[in-house]
């Protein structure tokens, strides 16, 4: 008897029955990813963990070595300044103001020093290009207050110094573009939208079950800020190592996965999360993978999402990424949206929970092979066609029955049973039955 139960549960594992009630998975069998007889997991706990093309937080884990045309990067500069990480930036920063100012100290010193203002300080009847300066020191702090427009008042270029009126002239006009520079690096740097990425999340794991007979590759996207991403794109791709009929490998080859380019479903309106959902047909990647299959195959799923940040108009994108271990089989996600009284609300607890579901382990090539010989799952009745509409009022008649309509209609259900052998149920649909249950 018990091994009649278990050839009955496994020939409904593979033809695809859905159970009656889903009972989740409890969270510590989660975690340790023990597979059942219900379902399977396609993390294999002897698979030895492999590098990532893309991190969990986005970042790309590429590295570009022996680049030998280094002067590249000098001729955009604005963006290798803005690429640099924050301590060098800082670093730069500082060093640039620095180095600008001790320059044209040097500089202020240096026509003090030509003129003799520095061996004439103090003396009555002599007019300085610059009063008050009397060292480098002075000079440094002179260069300063010029370019920052302080102006305590104390140190001032005088009007018989051509040389420190054109000096004057050219720190001013070069100090405008250290400062736009700069300071436009540094608040581009500070608005960079990636900061925008931390709070839209991708669920940790990605499954695939069966969605209207069809099988479903799905994981689920949230936005954790009230101001929405602005037309909001997702797409993804499937990075593996290929061979192609010549002999020829291609490492981390990449193919587009369908997600809704064709139909529009790309598009988001990400005010609560979404499961986003790749059905797998003749055009996908894993059309011929069954479960055996797959958990032999190595394969990383990146996935990109784009769109407008509302408060600045500034493009975004978040990415990440799902290797082969982390495609559950068989599994679906736990609702996270209730009603509440005015208003929907998100429960993130549950956003990267999921619960398991009878799934087939065939290929979605044998699913469909099956279904076009018959359906594998229980079908809704057929809705019948529309009734015919009759030119009387239907409420009139029931409330006030005419004994001779009466009596027409009984022979007319009379003699429509034989014409109803003859024409099937064409016949019978010429004229509902809308008195059946009257009394006469």
């Amino acid at each position: 008897m018990a091994g009649d139960s278990r050839i009955l549960m496994d020939h409904n594992m593979e033809i695809g029955v859905t159970p009656a009630q889903v009972k989740k998975l409890p969270k510590h069998l989660r975690e340790a990813q023990i597979s059942t007889e219900r379902t399977h997991l396609i993390s294999d706990p002897a698979k030895k963990p492999r590098q990532r093309y893309v991190q969990k937080d986005g970042k790309c884990n590429v590295h570009h070595g022996n680049v030998q045309e280094t002067y590249r990067y000098l001729s955009d500069l604005f963006t290798t300044l803005v690429d640099l990480r924050w301590r060098l930036s800082l670093f730069i920063f500082t060093l640039v103001y620095v180095v600008n100012w001790l320059f044209f100290g040097f500089l202020w010193w240096l026509i003090a020093l030509i003129r003799g203002d520095l061996l004439h300080a103090g003396e009555e009847g002599w007019t300085p290009c610059v009063e008050n300066l009397n060292s480098f020191v002075s000079a440094f702090l002179f260069s300063i207050e010029t370019e920052t427009t302080i102006g305590y008042g104390y140190r001032v270029i005088t009007e018989k110094c051509p040389e420190g009126i054109i000096l004057l002239l050219v720190q001013a006009i070069l100090g405008s573009i250290v400062n736009a520079m700069m300071v436009g690096c540094m608040f581009v740097k500070i608005s960079q939208p990636k900061n925008r990425a931390e709070t839209l999340m991708f669920s940790h794991k990605a499954v695939i079950s069966v969605r209207d007979n069809k099988m479903c590759l799905m994981f689920r996207v949230g936005d954790l800020r009230n101001s929405h991403i602005v037309e909001a794109s997702i797409r993804a791709k499937l990075i593996r190592s290929q061979q192609t009929k010549e002999g020829e490998f291609i490492p981390l080859n990449q193919t587009d996965i369908n997600i809704g380019f064709d139909t529009g479903d790309d598009r988001l309106f990400l005010v609560s999360p979404l499961i986003i959902s790749h059905e797998i047909n003749e055009k996908s990647p894993f059309w011929e993978m069954s479960l055996a299959h797959m958990e032999k195959e190595e394969f990383e799923i990146v996935v990109i999402l784009e769109g407008m940040v509302e408060a600045t108009g500034m493009t975004c994108q978040a990415r990440s990424s799902y290797l082969d271990t982390e495609v559950l089989w068989g599994y679906r996600f736990t609702p996270v949206l209730s009603l509440e009284k005015g208003f929907y609300e998100v429960d993130y607890n549950n956003f990267h929970e999921v619960y398991e579901t009878n799934t087939p382990i065939c290929s979605a090539k044998e699913l469909a092979a099956k279904l076009r010989e018959g359906p594998l799952l229980p079908q809704l009745p057929i809705l019948s066609p529309e009734p015919i509409k009759h030119t009387f009022d239907p409420l009139n008649r029931l409330s006030n029955p005419d004994p001779l309509t009466l009596d027409e209609d009984k022979e007319e259900r009379d003699s429509g049973g034989d014409r109803g052998e003859k024409n099937g149920s064409a016949a019978a649909l010429e004229d509902p039955p809308l008195l059946d249950g009257l009394p006469d």
